[in-house]
């Protein structure tokens, strides 16, 4: 079991940016791919941006290329989410998720709001 702990959301303006941060415990942090995702209310939830194991390799939405940043730091288990130039549409609940796969997800934290207001 891996167990995923989101932090750092809350209430932006638009232009603003936030630091999202999601601490795993339970097995091994660097045997896992890195997610992130949010879900707006009304929407599914949608791929935001992932890493891979050594953190060398990062994807990413178009929606939020060139203005979210995934990174992870396997001394402290912790992946991040710098979030720039925020958007009234980027509004959302953001989970991060922990899987073996590439795209393929098994474990998940329970959210961290993110609002972002005009």
């Amino acid at each position: 079991q891996v167990q995923l702990v989101e932090s750092g959301g809350g209430l932006v303006q638009t232009g603003g940016s936030l630091r999202l941060s999601c601490a795993a415990s339970g097995r091994t942090f660097s045997n896992y791919i890195m997610g992130w995702f949010r879900q707006a209310p009304g929407k599914e939830r949608e791929f935001v941006a992932s890493i891979s194991r050594s953190g060398g390799s990062t994807d990413s939405a178009d929606s939020v290329k060139g203005r979210f940043t995934i990174s992870r730091g396997n001394a402290k288990n912790t992946v991040y989410l710098e979030m720039n130039s925020l958007k009234l549409e980027d509004t959302a609940v953001y989970y991060c998720a922990a899987g073996r796969m590439a795209k393929k997800y098994d474990y998940w934290g329970q959210g961290t709001q993110v609002t972002v207001s005009s």
